[in-house]
């Protein structure tokens, strides 16, 4: 991040701003309403702006801005329209360790203004970082509309409640969950409605009859987060996500995925690459049962789709033999994402009427596959975990039938920036490969199908690789 994100206490506090027009009208209307000791220097101001110093009781001091008048300030804005003034407030405000903003000059800057959704004492700050301000305030105007007004009414409620929530429930993480229940229950609906007295009612009524220990219990929720690109998660995924306590995570889980876990949340990488798991699988499936009888919500994020080469089943026959609650949320699996992103559909009516998913893992330094089934013209094969193995796979196919022109193509780390596809056929992908370095996760497809790929390539952001 360019800009940490921070709320400024400002009530009673002394801030400047050099200039008197519109701009700083807008400024001042902002800094008055924190509840700031406005100072304003300019030789002229707006009618609006000496109306909002009246009324808020601000300083005007009618002349040009002086070298001393930087003073004690705890912020200062500069607008004017003299390029070397802006220059001088900002070097003498940073000299002084002062908070200073050049309106329309990041570089001049060490804070800025952002676009500002106001529900207050909710309140929602969104920035560019100076770079595109008029796409931040397109977002506020997409923000306003989704967050209405009655949302400050909820966050106060819920703000006088919280001494008597506290007493009521003895740990953070019991609060956390009680808090979460009810800006999604019926309660919080009626403040919405403008019901805001018979919502503090019920509340109120709840509050009598709560059990503590209700929110005790632990969950384990087994989520799918997809091949990668973080927009193809479900909205349950995401809210699962929010709501966890710790997280265990997969080394084919996505960075930017991962990022939208909860900021507090525990993080526990116990991926598995080949010959070097973090953790093995049964250590996982206890862990998973462990966290949650601490009363933990436990995130188990995993690439793909958690019942496809995912182990999911696994983990969750442990945790309902455990007797712990569960959730599985699927998620687009690498197969249906990274085709769709390469351009290849798995089935086409002129090229394969069925697709075979298939682990191309290979134990005891071997592929164990039917491969005389596998060596149908007109089905497409998909090899998850293939990469190690992709030599016998091609061998293979080939020695049990399968013509040696067939199209077969890998698409690395696919829906993300860093996609990149290999085309080629049984009979030249060996040998293509061995002159690139090929990462995981990658998959392998083999078929017809692939032969579409050029034509139907709607998403590259790295470009094809095919043979010379």
């Amino acid at each position: 991040m360019q800009y940490l994100p921070l709320f400024h206490q400002l009530q009673d506090q002394p801030c400047l701003i050099v200039g008197g027009g519109d701009v700083a009208t807008r400024k001042a209307r902002l800094l008055l309403q924190a509840g700031a000791q406005l100072t304003v220097i300019a030789p002229d101001c707006t009618v609006e702006l000496h109306e909002l110093l009246n009324q808020y009781q601000g300083t005007h001091l009618a002349r040009r801005f002086l070298s001393d008048d930087i003073g004690v300030f705890r912020l200062v804005i500069a607008c004017t329209n003299d390029t070397a003034t802006n220059e001088q407030i900002s070097q003498l405000a940073q000299q002084r360790s002062i908070l200073v903003n050049v309106v329309d000059s990041p570089s001049l800057s060490t804070v800025i203004f952002p676009a500002i959704i106001d529900r207050s004492p909710l309140v929602i700050a969104l920035t560019s970082g100076g770079t595109a301000p008029v796409l931040a305030r397109l977002l506020r105007g997409k923000l306003e509309t989704l967050i209405p007004a009655a949302y400050g009414k909820l966050a106060a409620l819920a703000g006088r409640f919280r001494p008597q929530i506290k007493a009521a429930f003895p740990t953070v993480r019991q609060r956390r969950v009680f808090w979460e229940q009810f800006f999604s229950s019926n309660t919080a609906e009626l403040v919405l409605a403008g019901k805001e007295q018979d919502a503090e009612n019920q509340l109120q009524q709840q509050l009598q009859t709560i059990n503590p220990d209700h929110f005790k219990q632990g969950e384990v929720y087994l989520v799918g987060g997809g091949p990668g690109d973080p927009d193809l998660l479900t909205f349950r995924a995401l809210r699962l996500m929010q709501q966890a306590d710790v997280v265990l995570y997969d080394r084919l889980v996505a960075p930017a995925i991962l990022e939208l876990t909860r900021r507090d949340a525990e993080r526990i990488y116990v991926g598995k690459a080949r010959s070097n798991h973090a953790l093995p699988q049964a250590q996982i499936n206890e862990l998973l049962v462990s966290l949650a009888q601490e009363g933990k919500r436990v995130l188990r994020l995993k690439g793909g789709d958690p019942f496809i080469f995912g182990r999911g089943g696994e983990e969750i026959d442990r945790l309902a033999e455990a007797g712990i609650p569960f959730q599985v949320v699927p998620g687009i699996t690498a197969a249906s994402g990274c085709a769709c992103y390469a351009g290849i559909p798995l089935t086409h009516r002129d090229y394969a009427q069925s697709v075979r998913f298939i682990t191309g893992h290979r134990k005891y330094d071997k592929l164990d596959l039917d491969w005389q089934s596998l060596c149908v013209t007109n089905e497409t094969l998909v090899f998850y975990m293939g990469l190690m193995g992709l030599a016998e796979i091609c061998q293979q196919l080939i020695q049990h039938g399968r013509d040696p022109q067939t199209p077969i193509a890998l698409v690395q780390q696919g829906t993300t920036e860093k996609q990149q596809v290999f085309t080629g056929t049984l009979m030249t992908m060996p040998d293509l490969i061995a002159q690139h370095t090929i990462k995981p996760p990658t998959l392998i497809i083999v078929g017809n199908v692939v032969k579409l790929h050029k034509q139907l390539s709607w998403y590259q952001p790295q470009p094809t690789i095919t043979p010379k």
